[in-house]
């Protein structure tokens, strides 16, 4: 399986390039990184045997989903002041977190509700929004027609914005 990663580098490479280029300014995760981490988390030099290419983008960009998620998390959690001492802010001014990070999180929690009640729909919004495949590659990476995956996205973008809407604060 070690033969897999040169075969795929490139096309996890210019997903995840793809994904970072719509992310913030200062975004401090790299594409590669990116790439390096998703790599590491589906079994590194001893990968899991994949069924075929579709099923490997799959578990790819549920890794990559992860670690976006995870990173956000991390980065929120900093700005809130994870793990630092409490000391007097009188004075101070504190930049509230980035909606980025907010919106990411947002949007994984409402995908949750999502797979739990369509894990298709799901899984091609994981594909599309985390990894960055356009509807082509959507489409054959689950093995439906590209009309499908564009029902399937419009139907789930609705759903995700109704979720997201009902679940904002007040």
């Amino acid at each position: 399986m070690a033969a897999l990663l040169p075969m795929v580098y490139e096309d996890l490479r210019r997903l995840a390039a793809q994904k970072m280029s719509r992310e913030a300014a200062g975004h401090t995760l790299q594409p590669t990184a990116l790439v390096h981490e998703a790599w590491l988390r589906l079994g590194g030099e001893a990968p899991p045997a994949f069924q075929n290419r579709a099923h490997f983008f799959s578990a790819a960009a549920e890794a990559m989903r992860r670690i976006l998620i995870e990173h956000a998390r991390r980065r929120l959690a900093a700005k809130r002041g994870a793990g630092v001492e409490v000391v007097d802010l009188d004075g101070l001014e504190i930049s509230s977190p980035l909606a980025d990070d907010d919106q990411l999180l947002a949007v994984n929690e409402a995908l949750e509700k999502l797979a739990a009640i369509d894990p298709r729909k799901a899984e091609l919004v994981k594909l599309r929004y985390f990894v960055g495949l356009n509807f082509e590659e959507a489409a054959a990476a689950l093995g439906i027609a590209v009309p499908t995956a564009k029902q399937w996205w419009a139907y789930a973008r609705s759903w995700l914005t109704v979720e997201m809407r009902s679940s904002a604060p007040r």
